[in-house]
């Protein structure tokens, strides 16, 4: 199974490379896939690719499912 994360751009680097962030997680990932991605833009991660870029109000909710799923499994521990 494969997994790809919505992250948020932070800063955008050298060599189509960009630094995002992941619930507090900062990571520098490679952007060649894409054109046009700015600060502020929502993009699907895997692998350390950003493949595709997302609209933000889809990321917000997916994120927040991701943390509810989160709170879930601590609360069950």
């Amino acid at each position: 199974m494969c997994l790809a994360l919505p992250v948020k751009v932070m800063e955008l680097g050298p060599y189509e490379t960009a630094i995002v962030d992941l619930g507090g997680v900062r990571k520098e990932i490679s952007l060649a896939l894409l054109d046009d991605v700015q600060v502020g833009d929502y993009v699907i991660l895997h692998v350390g690719y950003a493949l595709s870029k997302l609209d933000p109000e889809e990321a917000e909710k997916t994120l927040a499912l991701f943390a509810e799923i989160d709170a879930t499994e601590l609360a069950a521990t």
